[in-house]
């Protein structure tokens, strides 16, 4: 099967189109918001859907540091049954294809 990008890039935008590559390529429906000005705060980079499983996942750069408000999401979020929270990073990238390949 083809591959999406095998090492994204270490900004957050390069990243981002990366990690949406490869979920697209493995059926995943994307939400992802290109300008939250007046969207709520702290709301995760990316939604990935598809049969049975529902993804909230927050991008960082490898130094990038969660806001209160990111992190507050993350809390409530995982709390929710049947949904599942992650923060990805670049240096997360086999695990991120991992996730997504998994069916």
């Amino acid at each position: 099967m083809p591959r999406a990008a095998r090492v994204p890039v270490e900004t957050e935008r390069g990243f981002s189109a990366a990690v949406i590559a490869l979920a697209r390529l493995h059926k995943w429906l994307v939400y992802h918001t290109r300008l939250s000005l007046g969207s709520e705060a702290g709301f995760p980079d990316l939604v990935l859907v598809r049969p049975g499983d529902v993804l909230f996942i927050e991008l960082k750069t490898m130094t990038g540091k969660l806001t209160p408000a990111q992190q507050h999401w993350q809390d409530v979020l995982a709390q929710c049954p049947g949904v599942e929270v992650a923060i990805w990073r670049p240096s997360d990238w086999p695990v991120i294809e991992a996730r997504l390949q998994r069916v």
